[in-house]
């Protein structure tokens, strides 16, 4: 059955008038044309299923409209997109005043397409129809910006090539949401990794010793926006959400492509699998419940249940090589992470001067942090001057270091410069917003967003023996 509900959170607008009552509807008409007019985005969020859709609508953009469309199928996942945007409508502190107009139905997709109620299309939720609502929202003239992972299997890979050149043909744009170049520690291993004179050159590495690692550890229990974060069942199908060697990797592989060959443009011809292998976290049944509310596993999920546990091919790793460079990959999920710890990142490049490594575990309480290791052409005091002059060059002021011990220095960097996760998507939404001001991509990213999908995909294919 069909539902249409417009579901307004507090939206206010401050309007001023004399005279009568009709002379006063006239100006109210006037002021909603003229605020609308002054907008050019307006969001349509389809199927709402993952947090992150929320997470973009965290802040306001003066270009954005604050009326969303928001387009899904009818139960629990819109429901809680609507709780989480009205939290961040009803906080003390920067609320927002989005207006969110939800129609809800089995033909959400359609009608979606046959409205055309805005001109961006938001994609965050089940992972399975992915590449064909990519598809169908381009052919339609929409631009499209899209949660990780795009694509999930490699049979989805060609499609995702198509959209890609039918949104150059239609003037639009398809991007998918890094949140993790916004990092600042990865931020700057990426920028003192560009500096010969401190990091030398990237070495080529080797299978075994691959010159870049990135390592993620994810948990399934978590905090989000101050609340326990519920999650979909369907989360936990990777059929429907993705392994993890097809998910979290996706912003582990942008990172190898971001900071080793920055604004270059690749492709697949670039990329060579060398290795890849999945393996399952185990879920018990209570742990299920108590991420998912539910008390049972739904049918869909039996086919993963062995001896009582839900086996979920959340983890995996990759080695390949990037234009002849090694790099392994590696995302391993958790139930839960430990007190006062969540999801942590490990990164290391190996330069012919020095290592940088990022650390993210109890000992830098949980905070990413960045280091030079194993200094290796110079004397730590020499090296320690160079990488002071580094410092200064960078667009940050105040950054500072200290020896750890005799072959190991931490970069120290002012609180001010400390972005949360969960900001991170409102900067990736600014810099998607100036992208569409521009009318354009930067060159060497849609050659990137191809490269970074094959090679996840081709890892899965590898990893499952296909």
């Amino acid at each position: 059955m069909k539902k249409l509900l417009s579901l307004i959170f507090s939206v206010t607008l401050v309007l001023s008038s004399c005279g009568s009552g009709g002379s006063k509807q006239k100006t109210d008409e006037k002021s909603r044309e003229s605020m609308e007019n002054k907008y050019q985005v307006h969001l349509i969020t389809v199927d709402p299923g993952h947090f992150h859709a929320a997470l973009v609508q965290k802040s306001m953009y003066d270009l954005v409209s604050p009326d969303v469309h928001v387009y899904a199928p009818d139960g629990p996942d819109y429901q809680q997109h609507l709780g989480r945007i009205n939290s961040y409508n009803t906080r003390a502190v920067n609320s927002t005043t989005w207006n969110e107009i939800v129609y809800t139905g089995s033909d959400f997709f359609e009608k979606m397409l046959a409205d055309k109620a805005g001109n961006v299309v938001v994609l965050s939720g089940n992972n399975r129809k992915k590449a064909e609502y990519i598809t169908k929202s381009i052919n339609a003239g929409l631009n499209v910006l899209a949660d990780k992972p795009m694509i999930i299997t490699p049979e989805d890979f060609p499609a995702l090539k198509a959209a890609f050149v039918t949104a150059k043909e239609k003037g639009v744009l398809l991007y998918d949401i890094m949140t993790e170049r916004y990092e600042v520690a990865t931020i700057l291993q990426k920028l003192l990794s560009q500096k010969t004179e401190v990091f030398g050159t990237l070495i080529t590495g080797s299978k075994e010793d691959p010159a870049v690692t990135k390592v993620s550890v994810h948990h399934f229990s978590k905090i989000v926006s101050g609340s326990p974060l519920l999650r979909p069942a369907w989360f936990f199908d990777v059929e429907q959400q993705g392994e993890g060697i097809v998910d979290v990797t996706t912003h582990l592989v942008d990172l190898v492509q971001w900071e080793c060959f920055p604004e270059q443009i690749l492709s697949t011809g670039d990329i060579t699998m060398i290795a890849a292998k999945r393996w399952p976290t185990l879920i018990s049944q209570a742990d299920f419940k108590g991420v998912t509310g539910f008390d049972n596993f739904p049918g869909y999920l039996q086919k993963d249940v062995k001896n009582g546990e839900l086996n979920v091919f959340s983890n995996g790793e990759m080695v390949y090589q990037i234009k002849g460079i090694f790099a392994r990959v590696s995302v391993e999920w958790k139930y839960q992470a430990p007190p006062g710890g969540g999801d942590t990142h490990y990164s290391v490049m190996h330069g012919s001067n020095c290592d940088l490594i990022i650390k993210q575990g109890a000992e830098e309480k949980f905070l990413p942090t960045l280091y030079i290791e194993n200094v290796k052409s110079l004397g730590m005091s020499e090296f320690s001057e160079k990488l002071k002059e580094a410092l200064v060059s960078l667009p940050y002021d105040s950054l500072s270091f200290e020896a750890v011990d005799k072959n190991s220095l931490k970069i120290n960097i002012p609180k001010k410069y400390r972005v949360s996760h969960e900001e991170h998507f409102g900067q990736v939404t600014a810099k998607f917003l100036e992208y569409m001001k521009n009318g354009k991509l930067p060159e060497w990213e849609v050659p990137g967003m191809i490269t970074k999908y094959y090679t996840t995909t081709s890892a899965l294919k590898m990893a499952k023996g296909n």
